[in-house]
């Protein structure tokens, strides 16, 4: 299960885009309309296949078949900077 580190703030921007803001470092990661919606995934607890899912049923002509890969590279990003952990 992925943690979303509740020290960080999320602020949606215009148009599905957003911004994650480390208060504790002052560092900033941009997101665009995909990672907010993986974002509010993980900060209802859900698991990566539910959230795939969600991306899924956004797309136009389904989940595009490198989803998965790309879900796991965004998590890597997000565990590396300390904005969500591993359990």
């Amino acid at each position: 299960m992925i943690k979303v580190n509740p020290s960080i703030v999320v602020r949606e921007e215009l148009e599905g885009w957003g911004v994650i803001f480390d208060p504790d470092t002052g560092d900033s990661f941009g997101l665009n309309a995909v990672g907010v919606l993986i974002w509010k995934g993980l900060e209802a607890g859900k698991n990566k296949e539910d959230i795939l899912k969600d991306i899924g049923e956004q797309c136009e002509g389904g989940l595009p078949a490198q989803a998965a890969d790309d879900f796991d590279a965004f998590i890597a990003q997000l565990t590396e900077k300390g904005y969500v952990s591993a359990e």
